[in-house]
């Protein structure tokens, strides 16, 4: 039987590791806490000691972790997934991290016989529990091939952009875009309250205009309710992928990146208002009067 290690349970990663239990893998768990796994546990998956200890035997190791410093720690650290995975197996990060960490650990597990591809994750938790996400992958194509297997289980889609590296360009262009679009319509809605318009005309104005996005959308309502009940998604992860974004265009553009540089402030603002909460909370920043 195929056996995967899966190394990372939050919000998405415990609906992933789910969809590898229901296809019939054999799976290995680690996680910082226990607790997130116990009803994976209960439904066949095996817990590990460490990520050294969940990737021994394994065929592929999918991480789901939070940014650089983590999939440094779960892949390379004393106690590291690469420490106990054989010559050929694939190193499959759904993280997001940073450009120039991906290209790193390539080049490292090239060095040890290994296989990485990075294969960051659009989609929110329900997405990720129905196997509904789609991947962004960076791999060589006959790596790619290798993979599907191991992919397949997640993802409605999988768009591959080239070699390693392209999948996690792409998904900080991505989320980059997303960080300026909820700062803007945290702006825009925070105008409007302080104006006196009719918010629930606003909101269907703007959900229905040329500015709608499924970002937009997805906040507008949410923002002018103040309902920020499940955070899918928080301010400090959306601060570390601007980060990450623009880092990334100041070494490849000639100008300043300036719509990035000021999402990354607009967040840094957020991450120390709510870190931990939803990203949405941009708007009880932006919203308070003169």
């Amino acid at each position: 039987m195929t056996r995967i290690a899966f190394i990372g349970l939050g919000r998405m990663g415990h609906g992933m590791a789910r969809r590898y239990i229901d296809a019939g893998f054999t799976v290995a768990l680690w996680n910082r806490s226990r607790s997130k796994a116990e009803d994976l546990i209960a439904r066949g998956a095996h817990w590990a000691t460490s990520p050294e200890d969940a990737a021994i035997d394994a065929d592929a190791v999918v991480t789901m972790v939070a940014d650089d410093e983590a999939s440094r720690r779960v892949w390379l650290g004393k106690d590291g997934a690469a420490n106990s995975m054989k010559a050929g197996t694939l190193a499959i990060e759904c993280s997001t991290v940073s450009h120039a960490h991906a290209l790193d650990m390539a080049r490292e597990f090239e060095g040890r016989g290994l296989i990485y591809i990075d294969s960051p994750v659009t989609g929110l938790p329900d997405a990720a529990a129905a196997g509904k996400l789609t991947l962004l992958v960076g791999a060589d194509a006959a790596d790619l091939d290798r993979a599907q297997p191991y992919l397949a289980p997640l993802a409605s889609t999988i768009r591959h952009f080239g070699g390693v590296g392209n999948g996690t360009i792409y998904k900080l262009i991505n989320n980059l875009m997303g960080a300026i679009q909820i700062a803007g319509v945290a702006e825009g809605l925070a105008i409007a309250e302080q104006a006196g318009l009719d918010m629930k005309q606003v909101v269907e104005a703007i959900e229905t205009g040329v500015a709608a996005s499924p970002q937009v959308i997805r906040h507008s309502r949410r923002m002018a309710a103040r309902n920020f009940a499940g955070a899918n998604f928080t301010a400090a992860l959306r601060h570390k992928d601007a980060a990450y974004a623009v880092a990334l265009a100041e070494s490849l553009l000639s100008s300043e990146p300036l719509m990035g540089r000021a999402a990354v402030a607009a967040y840094e603002r957020a991450k120390a208002h709510a870190p931990d909460d939803d990203e949405g909370k941009m708007i009880e920043i932006v919203s308070r009067p003169k």
